[in-house]
C-alpha cells in the first residue's frame, strides 16, 4: 500500500500527531461502547525534501529526524536520526488501515506535485508514516500514556462528560490512572464480569474491556 513516486528527491509537508493524552473517548459503565475521537493537536511544520534514502518519502524503515518546525528523511545509523517508519500508507489516517498498537506518533504527509517541488523534479503522494521513536520513551508502548491507538495495558482517566483519556499505568504523570484495558475482544459480551468500562480500540478486536485500577 506504499506510495510511489519520482527516484530524485521529494518534498512533504508533515504534520506531527500529538504523543501524549492522544484520543478523547466516550467512556461508559457496562452497557454502553466506548467510542474513540481521533481529533489530536497537531503542528504545521516546515516543507522539508528527501535526501535520496529512498523511491518513497519516509518509506517502511527509514528514519527521521526530529525538530520544531521541520522533519527530514535522515539515514537511520546517522546521529540526527530520531524516530523509524514501522508503517507506511497512502491517502488519510481516518481512510486508511490503522497503525500498529506500539506506533509512538503519526506523520501526515501532505501531497506535492512536481510543480511544488523545491527541485522540480519529483513528485509526493498525501499519505502518513507510523512512527517509533529509536530510543525510549516509547508512548505507545502499553500503559505508556500516549500514543495514536489505544491498545491492551493501556490506562485511562476520566475527562468529564462521559469521556476518557489515555495516561501513563505507573502513575507519574498529572493524572491518575482510573481504568486499565486488559482485554480486547470482537464483541463486548466476550469481556469478563469484572468488566467496568468498554473502550473503542479499533482493528479486529475493537472493544477494550477496561477494570478500574
Amino acid at each position: 500500500m506504499r506510495g510511489r513516486n519520482g527516484a530524485g528527491p521529494a518534498c512533504a509537508l508533515l504534520v506531527l500527531l500529538s504523543t501524549l493524552l492522544t484520543g478523547c473517548q466516550n467512556a461508559s459503565a457496562a452497557k454502553d461502547d466506548g467510542r474513540l475521537d481521533r481529533t489530536a493537536s497537531e503542528q504545521q511544520v516546515a516543507p522539508t525534501r528527501a535526501a535520496g534514502y529512498g523511491t518513497v518519502f519516509l518509506g517502511v524503515d527509514e528514519c527521521s529526524s526530529f525538530g520544531t518546525t521541520s522533519f527530514t528523511e535522515v539515514p537511520c545509523a546517522g546521529e540526527r536520526a530520531a524516530a523509524r517508519v514501522v508503517a507506511r500508507h497512502d491517502g488519510r489516517v481516518g481512510d486508511g488501515p490503522l497503525c500498529p498498537g506500539t506506533t509512538d506518533f503519526v506523520l501526515h504527509i501532505s501531497e506535492q506535485s512536481r510543480t511544488s517541488d523545491e527541485d522540480g523534479d519529483g513528485t509526493v503522494p498525501q499519505g502518513y508514516a507510523c512512527m517509533r521513536n529509536l530510543t525510549a520513551p516509547h508512548p505507545g508502548d502499553p500503559g505508556g500514556g500516549g500514543g495514536p491507538r489505544t491498545i491492551v495495558g493501556d490506562c485511562v482517566y476520566s475527562s468529564g462528560d462521559g469521556q476518557v483519556r489515555e495516561t501513563s499505568c505507573d502513575g507519574t504523570a498529572e493524572r491518575k490512572p482510573q481504568y486499565k484495558v486488559t482485554k480486547a475482544v470482537d464483541k463486548r459480551a466476550g469481556c469478563p464480569l469484572s468488566t467496568a468500562l468498554y473502550v473503542q480500540l479499533g482493528g479486529a478486536k475493537p472493544v477494550g474491556c477496561a477494570r478500574p485500577v
